[in-house]
């Protein structure tokens, strides 16, 4: 009981934007309980919020020790992964997620985002279509749909300038 409310106090925290305060509740949660799922995770989140993504993964990769199938600690550990530029080990855990959950809008989003940032534009839109089927008004597939069709369609315009200035 004591390190549920501990929890709650440090999700409150968060809330309201006091990260570091919040660190030192999940780590004394932790302190208590090393193998603490929950605190494992929200740690992960919170660093992730004050930029501090290699300690992050740190904490999803724990968390992923206790339950390797975890879909929360795999698209966590992706977007921190994305985030640092690893955008095929970022791509990796989100197929893992997929595996445990094929329906599941957000990793098909934000492995969408890491093959977009690998210029992989075609792959990019039949994640953001696929995530976009689950829900239909899902702001950031939407979004990011529309910007990949257009730098495809730049690209393309591209290409035979490119092309042309080649001969001159």
């Amino acid at each position: 009981m004591y390190n549920s409310s501990l929890l709650d106090e440090a999700y409150d925290l968060c809330e309201e934007g006091e990260y570091a305060l919040a660190l030192e509740y999940y780590d004394l949660v932790l302190y208590k309980e090393p193998n603490n799922f929950t605190a494992l995770i929200n740690k992960g989140v919170t660093l992730q919020n004050l930029g501090k993504n290699r300690k992050a993964i740190k904490c999803y990769d724990a968390a992923l020790k206790l339950e390797d199938n975890n879909i929360d600690a795999l698209v966590n550990k992706g977007s921190a992964l994305h985030t640092l530029g690893k955008y095929h080990e970022a791509i990796d855990c989100y197929d893992k997620a997929m595996k445990v959950e094929p329906k599941y809008a957000v990793a098909m989003v934000y492995k969408g985002l890491s093959l977009g940032e690998l210029g992989r534009l075609k792959e990019a839109i039949k994640c953001f279509n696929a995530s976009l089927r689950i829900d239909k008004k899902y702001n950031i597939a939407l979004d990011n749909k529309t910007l990949a069709l257009e730098l495809l369609k730049e690209n393309t315009r591209l290409k035979p300038k490119l092309h042309k200035s080649g001969k001159k």
